[in-house]
């Protein structure tokens, strides 16, 4: 028993003296990166799976549970897989050109994001929409920074929440179809479902009733 301490000591202290290496490090981190890729993706996407499925998706609860575990393992696998490429490519590109350079960024994560997140399905349309919505946040602010545009006067928030809330109501009262499938459940349950009761347990307790009546 205690050889067997003994021997899961010198591994560990192995392992940490391999960590320390700096010869190692570029590679050591792409490894990590996937770690953190793929916990964080599953962070992030099983209590919002777990609270969309419960809202707004019927059937059995094993199917429920089973749709929430694989929109948890794909996002956590992707994600994993985007970060393991990103850095890779980024520690090639820095050791063939000596350096780190701007474009370095933007191409490794094209190609991470084509191989990874360029399949068109619920769970990376969702990614890609959240990156965009802060890509144009980003962007307005740097160009601002920059001197590309002038420092509005007042905040301009209040005019994009406005113009936001517009645009996202007038589609899905007109053009629902355009929007994505949890958008428009969510929308349904707020806009649609509220017009629609018939005594009180429907008007306060339940969305829906059960019943036959």
């Amino acid at each position: 028993m205690a050889d067997g301490g003994d021997a899961f000591r010198s591994l560990l202290r192995a392992a940490n003296t391999l960590l320390r290496q700096r010869r190692y490090h570029a590679a050591l981190a792409v490894l990590k990166g996937f770690r953190n890729g793929a916990v964080y993706g599953a962070k992030v996407r099983a209590p919002h799976a777990l609270v969309m499925t419960f809202l707004f998706k019927s059937g059995s609860l094993k199917e429920k549970l089973q749709s929430i575990a694989q929109a948890t393992y794909t996002h956590s696998r992707n994600l994993a897989y985007f970060v393991f490429t990103y850095k890779g490519l980024m520690a090639l590109q820095s050791r063939l050109q000596g350096k780190k350079i701007p474009f370095h960024s933007f191409f490794a994560a094209c190609i991470g994001g084509w191989l990874v997140f360029g399949d068109n399905n619920p769970i990376n349309s969702q990614i890609i929409m959240y990156l965009l919505s802060r890509i144009l946040f980003g962007v307005s602010r740097l160009a601002v920074e920059k001197g590309y545009i002038p420092q509005p006067k007042q905040d301009p928030f209040p005019l994009v929440a406005a113009l936001i809330w517009g645009t996202v109501l007038w589609l899905f009262e007109y053009h629902r179809q355009t929007l994505q499938p949890s958008l428009q459940s969510s929308m349904t349950y707020l806009y649609d479902d509220s017009d629609v009761w018939h005594d009180v347990s429907d008007f306060l307790i339940y969305n829906k009733r059960t019943d036959s009546k």
